[in-house]
């Protein structure tokens, strides 16, 4: 690549409406899966778990007492899932493609707003991979060399994740309202204040490494945003289900928690795309420091953003670990969990805009 070839303005322009065109989407998509979280109806398994207890109360008036007890307690195992009702499976157990909404009796009117939402996340990430190939051509280079161009290919990945986990089966279309909350919310800062023109990189960017480690880094985050948004929502099912057991009144919002999947259904699949993707991220570090002895003539020298990727690997490191070793399951190992992602976000946000550093020349 030459950096005095100028960009071709046309595509640019061209990737810059493929880019509004996808959060106009991303917006319809994050409406219809509001749309199904509150007006979602609970599943038929679930309404048929109440109606048999509530029936069996009625043939064992001696029992009621006893009835009432177990109904409050066995209630916070019922999974009342926006397009994954449960039965009584274990967390483990992975969905199957017989668990399709129809095959379980879902509520048709929550099933058409979920596959409208599904469909419109689809369509908004052929745009949003429209846009970055289009800015990518337009300078004929990987397109995340500036906080922009990662900010998009980053939410790529986030939504991709999302839709990987739909293409494999795994019944989560109860990700699809924080995914889309979450890209919206990093496309909107990107085309606010992350925005540069179309330009070509400055020279110790000029490198093959560019494509290896920077896209390592983007599907990383990618992976560890989606699960970031399962650890939220199981805090919030988790609190739910404790709430429940007890007979707690709810809040206004346990409507919403009752549709998720259960608690430790949520707390593994996080843990699984935590590790799933750990290697990768590792990989990322490993390419990063190989890439700066090339570039700069050194693995390593405690540059902010080298500083903070190792922060952030040794705070993965430390989950995983705490749930493998010490058998962390549950709250602590989710506030672990988010602790880690936060150093992640904070090494992209933060290093990049407040603290100066080797890293500084990608720009804003």
């Amino acid at each position: 690549m030459n950096p005095t070839t100028t960009a071709d303005q046309t595509l640019a322009q061209l990737s810059n409406w493929l880019i509004y065109s996808a959060i106009a989407v991303y917006l319809l998509a994050f409406l219809a899966h509001c749309a199904e979280w509150a007006f979602g109806s609970r599943s038929r398994v679930a309404r048929l778990a109440a109606t048999h207890q509530s029936g069996g109360a009625k043939t064992a008036p001696d029992t009621a007492a006893k009835g009432r007890t177990q109904s409050r307690t066995a209630s916070a195992a019922r999974t009342a899932v926006l397009d994954q009702p449960s039965t009584r499976r274990t967390a483990e157990d992975a969905s199957g493609p017989g668990d399709s909404p129809a095959a379980v009796g879902s509520d048709p009117r929550s099933d058409l707003l979920g596959r409208i939402g599904v469909s419109l996340t689809t369509l908004a990430f052929l745009l949003h991979l429209a846009s970055v190939a289009t800015r990518a051509w337009s300078v004929t280079r990987p397109p995340w060399g500036n906080m922009y161009e990662f900010s998009t290919a980053f939410a790529l990945a986030a939504t991709g994740t999302y839709l990987g986990l739909l293409a494999a089966r795994k019944q989560v279309r109860w990700l699809g309202l924080p995914v889309t909350t979450s890209v919206l919310l990093t496309l909107g800062l990107a085309v606010t204040v992350l925005y540069v023109e179309s330009a070509q990189l400055v020279p110790a960017l000029d490198s093959y490494w560019l494509w290896i480690h920077v896209s390592a880094a983007i599907i990383s985050g990618g992976a560890f945003h989606t699960a970031a948004a399962a650890t939220l929502l199981y805090l919030a099912r988790d609190r739910f289900e404790r709430a429940e057991a007890v007979g707690r009144r709810q809040g206004r919002l346990a409507v919403l928690w009752s549709r998720l999947p259960t608690a430790e259904r949520l707390d593994t699949l996080s843990y699984r795309l935590n590790a799933l993707v750990f290697p990768l991220w590792t990989f990322a570090v490993i390419a990063g420091a190989v890439w700066a002895e090339a570039a700069w003539g050194r693995y390593w020298g405690w540059d902010p953003k080298e500083t903070w990727a190792f922060i952030t690997w040794v705070a993965y490191a430390a989950y995983l670990h705490a749930r493998v070793t010490a058998g962390w399951k549950g709250r602590r190992a989710a506030y672990l969990g988010l602790i880690a992602f936060i150093t992640f976000v904070f090494n992209y946000y933060g290093v990049n805009i407040f603290i100066t550093g080797l890293h500084s020349y990608a720009g804003v």
